[in-house]
C-alpha cells in the first residue's frame, strides 16, 4: 500500500515490523504535498528539513527498540493556531508579525513532539478561525480534495484538506463552533471536538468557553490514539481536566450494542438539504438494524444562534482590539463581527452564557433517556469555495448553516463526525454523535461501531 494511503495505527505496526520507515513515510508525504497542494492550498507552511530530521531521530529510535510514544515517527500536520516552537503562528491573518521569537510549544504540540511525531507544516486558517470556510487575505482560498471547486469547510479547513488529501494520515484542528466536525464532514473523514477542557489549550481561545482542540484523521482508531496523546493536563489552562481513567483506544472495543440513542435529524429547527437528510436516514437506519436502540427525538432546546453569535462576536472582538493595524488588513467579513462585537455589554454576554448553560441543562436531562444523540453533522453538503454561505441560498452568515453543529459547543459536550456516504453527486456526509460530557470513550466506541457498518 502506498503510505500516504495509510493510516497511524498501519504505519505504527509498519515501522515496528520493519517494513516502512519513518524517512521513507515522511518523504513519500512531503513529495505528496508539494504534488498536489498548489491546487488545494492546505498548508500555510512546510518545513521539509525539520520534517526530515524529525523522521530520521524517529528512525534511530525504531531501529533501537525504543519508541518515544505511540505514534512516533508519523506524520502530522498543525493547524496555524496551535504555537509550534521554531515557526510563526500567524492565525490567517497579515496582522501578525511573523518576524518575532517563537520560542513556545502549545500543549497540543508539546504532547504531540514528545510523543515522537514528525511535524510536516501548519494548515491554513480563516483568519483567527472565524469562520466555518477556509479563507483568508493572508492564504487565500483552502480547497476540498473530494472536488477542489468546493471549500473543504472550515475553520479546520486545512487540516481536514490535507488528511483527505494524502498529505499526513492525521491533524489536529481546533473547533469553536463546528470547525472540526464541518470539514471532517465536507471532506468525509472523522473529526471529534472532545468534551471542553480534554484537551489542553494555551494561549487561551478568544472564543473561550465555545473552544475545543481535537484531532482528524481518517480512521476513529486514528482518533482514539490521538487522543491518548493529547488528553493530559497542562497547568496553562485553567479549563484542563485530570488524566483520563483509561485509555481511550483501549474503550474502543467496548460492546456498544442495547444501547438507546436518539436520531434528530433536525434539532426540531435547522433547515437540512434533502440529500444530506437521506443519507444521515439510511445510517441511522443500519445503526438500528445493527443493535442499537434508535428512537426518533428532538433534545428539546430552541436555536440558541442569538447567543452563540454574540459569544462569538464579543471573543472576535476582544482579540481584535489586541492585533495592531488590523483595521487595515482584516477580512472584510471578519470586520463586521469585530464591529458587532463592540456593541455588546457585560450583561449581555452574561445573558448569552446562561443560555448556553441552559443548552447544556437541557442535553444533561435528555442523555437520562438516550445515552447519545445521532444527527447529522452538518445541514447542506460542501457548496462552491471561496463563499461564506452556499451561493444562492439566501443565507448571510455561517452559522446559519452551522445550526446542527455549534449548540454542542454551547453545551461543552464531546461530538464527532464520521463519514456516512455521499449524497448523489458524490459530496461526502457526516454523522453527528454526540454524548454526555466526559463521555468521549464512548462517543468513540460508538463511531468506531458505525464505521464499521460502512466498511
Amino acid at each position: 500500500m502506498n503510505p500516504v494511503e495509510m493510516s497511524a495505527a498501519e504505519l505504527v505496526a509498519a515501522y515496528a515490523s520493519g517494513d516502512l520507515s519513518p524517512v521513507e513515510v515522511t518523504t513519500a508525504v512531503l513529495d505528496r504535498i508539494e504534488e498536489v497542494d498548489g491546487e488545494l492550498g492546505a498548508f500555510c507552511l512546510l518545513d521539509r528539513e525539520a520534517a526530515l530530521t524529525q523522521a530520521r531521530a524517529s528512525e534511530e529510535r525504531w531501529l533501537g527498540g525504543h519508541a518515544a510514544g505511540l505514534l512516533d515517527g508519523v506524520p502530522i500536520s498543525i493547524k496555524d493556531i496551535f504555537l509550534t516552537k521554531g515557526w510563526p503562528t500567524l492565525r490567517g491573518s497579515r496582522s501578525v508579525d511573523p518576524d518575532q521569537a517563537w520560542d513556545v510549544d502549545s500543549p497540543v504540540a508539546a504532547r504531540l513532539r514528545a510523543d515522537g511525531m514528525v511535524f510536516v507544516g501548519k494548515t491554513t486558517t480563516p483568519e483567527i478561525a472565524w469562520k466555518a470556510v477556509t479563507d483568508s487575505p493572508l492564504t487565500g482560498v483552502t480547497r476540498n480534495p473530494v472536488d477542489p471547486s468546493l471549500t473543504a469547510g472550515g475553520s479546520s479547513g486545512g487540516a481536514s484538506a490535507a488528511v483527505a488529501g494524502g498529505m499526513a494520515p492525521v491533524a489536529v484542528g481546533t473547533d469553536g463552533g463546528g470547525s472540526i466536525r464541518i470539514p471532517a464532514s465536507f471532506c468525509g473523514i472523522v473529526g471529534l471536538k472532545p468534551t471542553h477542557g480534554r484537551v489542553p489549550m494555551y494561549p487561551a481561545s478568544p472564543f473561550g468557553p465555545l473552544a475545543h482542540a481535537g484531532p482528524m484523521t481518517r480512521t476513529v482508531e486514528d482518533a482514539a490514539l490521538l487522543m491518548d496523546i493529547l488528553a493530559l493536563p497542562d497547568h496553562r489552562d485553567p479549563t484542563q481536566m485530570p488524566p483520563p481513567a483509561r485509555t481511550f483506544r483501549g474503550e474502543l472495543g467496548r460492546n456498544v450494542e442495547g444501547l438507546h440513542v436518539a436520531y434528530s435529524r433536525d434539532l426540531g429547527y435547522a433547515r437540512v438539504d434533502p440529500e444530506v437528510a437521506r443519507v444521515v436516514d439510511a445510517a441511522v437506519a443500519r445503526i438500528d438494524a445493527a443493535g442499537l436502540h434508535v428512537d426518533a427525538a428532538d433534545p428539546g432546546f430552541t436555536d440558541p444562534i442569538e447567543a452563540f453569535e454574540l459569544l462569538w462576536a464579543s471573543g472576535a472582538a476582544t482579540l481584535l482590539r489586541t492585533m495592531p493595524g488590523a483595521r487595515d488588513t482584516i477580512d472584510p467579513g471578519l470586520g463586521r463581527v469585530w464591529d458587532r462585537g463592540e456593541t455588546f455589554s457585560a450583561v449581555e454576554y452574561l445573558q448569552a452564557r446562561a443560555v448556553a448553560a441552559q443548552v447544556g441543562i437541557t442535553m444533561g436531562t435528555f442523555h437520562e433517556r438516550h445515552n447519545l444523540l445521532l444527527t447529522p453533522a452538518v445541514a447542506v453538503p460542501p457548496f462552491e469555495a471561496g463563499h461564506e454561505v452556499p451561493p444562492g441560498s439566501g443565507l448571510e452568515r455561517w452559522p446559519q448553516w452551522a445550526t446542527l453543529s455549534f449548540p454542542f459547543n454551547l453545551s461543552q459536550q464531546p461530538a464527532i463526525s464520521v463519514p456516512v456516504g455521499t449524497t448523489a453527486a458524490g459530496l461526502p456526509v457526516g454523522l453527528q454523535i454526540v454524548g454526555p460530557r466526559h463521555s468521549d470513550d464512548l462517543v468513540l466506541a460508538v463511531a468506531r461501531f458505525v464505521e464499521q457498518l460502512q466498511d
